[in-house]
């Protein structure tokens, strides 16, 4: 089992930064893939991006070009914790998110992840 708990989100103006983080718990963490998605209201949620076990390859939506260049994943094995380090933020990046685990390589679906956190409200002001 792997517990997941967001955070970092909250309410920034346009232009800003945030780095959200998502810390793990359970003894497979470290062999899991990591993904963040969003959901806007209204909106379906969506894939954000993932990180493999090690953080050797990551891998980024590409159905949008609105996050390319302004979003970065990464993680920190030592302290079980996935960032995503959002800049440029944009009012269109308001949305709940959320970090899902999954063990095995990284996939951009969510019905390929296992484990699921609660998600943390990132909202942008204009």
């Amino acid at each position: 089992q792997v517990q997941l708990v967001e955070s970092g989100g909250g309410l920034v103006q346009a232009g800003g930064s945030l780095r959200l983080s998502c810390a793990a718990s359970g003894r497979t963490f470290s062999s899991c893939s990591v993904g963040w998605f969003r959901q806007a209201p209204g909106k379906e949620r969506e894939f954000v991006a993932t990180v493999n076990w090690s953080g050797s390859s990551t891998y980024y939506t590409d159905y949008t070009n609105s996050m390319k260049g302004r979003f970065t994943i990464s993680r920190d094995n030592a302290k079980n914790t996935v960032y995503l380090q959002m800049n440029s933020l944009k009012p269109e990046d308001t949305a709940i998110y959320y970090c899902a685990a999954r063990i095995g390589g990284p996939a951009p679906h969510e019905s390929n992840y296992d484990y699921w956190g609660r998600g943390t409200q990132v909202t942008v002001s204009s």
